[in-house]
């Protein structure tokens, strides 16, 4: 009798400290499904120390290191891994660990092996083991997907499973497959397990509001459903926060401490503040902060001194926000570094004289973290435009010329931009060199020739290689096909002057010269100037003669570009009788 007793209380405990057990894991389980790695890897640490054998514990410890996207820790999750499965080498959820750990190593062969040799000593039979594979491949960068979903739909199939972790993984991973739908069915599946879990009202939202604005009403009311089933879901408030920080920043504050408050204690939490006081355009305050957040901690959270240097800039201090960005520079790593970053600390450096050639090393990391040409375009023009605008014209050509090298269909404004800021600049062959490329594209257009015509005159007043001269004939033996298009019948009126004074003048063949005075009034009956200036040539001596409104560089002015100004040709004096 008694040593059925004791028996029975040998069982008694054994149940209840497997009871102890699964609390305590599932306790580091809340924690990350709160997000709050801190926490939770705290708890498996205890129980990995208490029972280094522990299995369970072993997996989630090792998941709680690689968890946070900003500090992940693989090289910790695999040495545990590693070690563990030398005592318990047939660990189906320790090899499913490992497959995670070897796909984010990008050994995609490997660690299928790995969730193969899970599933079969697990007998397929496994929801955790199951679970832990879908999950892996859904969080990966290179993960496959398609395996992910047959895994966890398998998971979903076993009698009994009532884990709603389950359904979350196979409904990140349809829609990471851009199945919303399905995704929106599989959280659902979670919430009728478990009515109360918020993370899936949560993660329906994400999908609408991927969707966009128009569908605001339907997330919010699925985000406040989150909040409604667990004020303690730290999530929901961080996405809330990012998501009025541009439009509404005292809702964006208000959610920010919401989510400070729900979430563990970290260096970021006080950068977060400090850039709030940013947001909210305090920009002193919001140095202050970042000031006293630096000094209060033993490594320094390195967005802080970003937030100085931003700041610093908006107080238009230069000096202080230069320091700032290469103190945040130095200490920030390069793949958190954004395209803003580097194009807001190029345009600091650009204040600084002798610092071009390093700012635009720094231009070109904008541009190149940039992946679509609107954003590296935009980035492009933005510097070109300030620099025109300070009759920087060198620097303005340069960067308008970066828009004619990288855009796919470059527009006549491009062009003309950049060749007119060369010119303004006194680059003139480079001026050339653009509108060749405007010729190129638009040959049965006038305007590309026009401004290389002038062009050569700049370069050589003498015309001695008679670049200008062809240029201006060139429009000439277009007049058929341009004459009645928009702008084009002043340049050829200014290609025809210029002919004329050369003939006249320089050549001394005053035959060719009214020859074109003829060609200007077929051009244009009323034009009674060039019917003065035939007067003129008909009549005058044979010394040099002055063609009224002329000059050796034509002074008419081309029909208006997109970007261009136009001023009005003078009008030619007629003779006096």
């Amino acid at each position: 009798m008694n040593k059925l007793k004791s028996g029975l209380l040998f069982i008694g405990i054994a149940l209840f400290g497997n009871v102890l057990k699964a609390q305590t894991i599932e306790e580091g389980r809340k924690f990350l499904y709160y997000e709050r790695y801190k926490s939770a890897k705290a708890v498996f640490e205890k129980l990995v120390a208490a029972n280094p054998a522990n299995v369970d514990a072993a997996y989630w410890l090792g998941q709680a290191m690689i968890g946070p996207d900003d500090n992940k820790d693989i090289a910790s999750a695999k040495a545990l891994y590693q070690k563990t499965l030398m005592a318990n080498s047939n660990s189906p959820i320790l090899l499913a660990g490992m497959g995670h750990i070897e796909l984010l190593e990008n050994k995609a062969q490997d660690a299928k092996n790995q969730f193969e040799t899970a599933i079969s000593l697990s007998q397929g039979k496994s929801a955790a083991v199951l679970n832990a594979i879908g999950f892996a491949n859904v969080n990966a960068p290179n993960g496959d997907l398609a395996y992910a979903v047959d895994k966890l739909k398998m998971a979903t199939a076993i009698k009994g499973m009532k884990d709603p972790d389950v359904f979350i993984n196979l409904g990140d991973a349809y829609k990471k497959q851009t199945e919303g739908g399905l995704a929106q069915t599989s959280y659902e599946n979670a919430l009728a397990i478990s009515p109360g879990y918020a993370r899936a009202s949560y993660r329906i939202g994400k999908i609408y509001q991927t969707q966009g604005v128009a569908q605001e009403e339907i997330y919010m009311r699925y985000y406040n459903e989150a909040i409604a089933k667990d004020p303690a879901f730290g999530p929901v408030y961080e996405n809330l926060n990012q998501y009025y920080y541009l439009s509404n920043v005292g809702k964006s504050a208000e959610y920010l401490e919401k989510y400070l408050a729900n979430s563990d204690d970290d260096p970021k939490n006080c950068y977060y503040r400090a850039s709030m006081k940013y947001a909210q355009g305090l920009f002193a305050e919001a140095i202050a902060k970042a000031d006293e957040c630096i000094t209060g901690s033993k490594e320094p959270y390195p967005n802080l001194y970003g937030v100085k240097a931003y700041a610093f800039n908006k107080l238009k201090d230069s000096v202080n926000s230069k320091a700032s960005f290469d103190t945040y520079f130095l200490k920030q790593t390069p793949e958190k570094i954004g395209p803003t970053d580097y194009e807001t600390y190029a345009r600091i450096l650009l204040k600084f004289p002798g610092n071009e050639e390093l700012a635009d090393t720094y231009i070109e990391k904008a541009v190149a973290a940039d992946t679509t040409e609107n954003g590296k375009v935009a980035m492009y023009k933005s510097l070109a435009v300030n620099f025109e605008s300070q009759k920087n014209y060198k620097l303005a050509a340069y960067y308008y010329n970066k828009i004619v090298q990288i855009k796919k269909d470059v527009r006549k404004t491009d062009f003309f931009n950049a060749g007119n800021n060369f010119t303004k600049a006194g680059d003139y062959q480079l001026s050339v060199d653009i509108f060749d490329k405007y010729i190129q594209k638009f040959p049965n257009e006038s305007f590309g020739y026009f401004m290389n015509a002038k062009n050569y005159l700049r370069i050589d007043s003498t015309d001695a290689a008679g670049k200008g001269l062809n240029s201006y004939q060139t429009i000439i033996d277009m007049s058929d096909s341009i004459k009645d298009k928009p702008g084009e019948m002043d340049r050829l009126k200014g290609s025809l002057r210029y002919m004329i004074e050369y003939y006249a003048n320089v050549k001394k063949d005053r035959v060719k010269a009214v020859s074109y005075v003829d060609k200007a009034i077929m051009l244009d009956s009323s034009d009674f100037e060039m019917r003065n200036i035939k007067d003129i040539l008909t009549s005058a001596s044979l010394t040099p003669t002055r063609i009224p409104g002329s000059s050796k560089e034509t002074k008419t002015t081309p029909a208006k570009q997109p970007g261009e100004k136009t001023t009005t040709p003078k009008k030619t004096p007629k003779k006096k009788e």
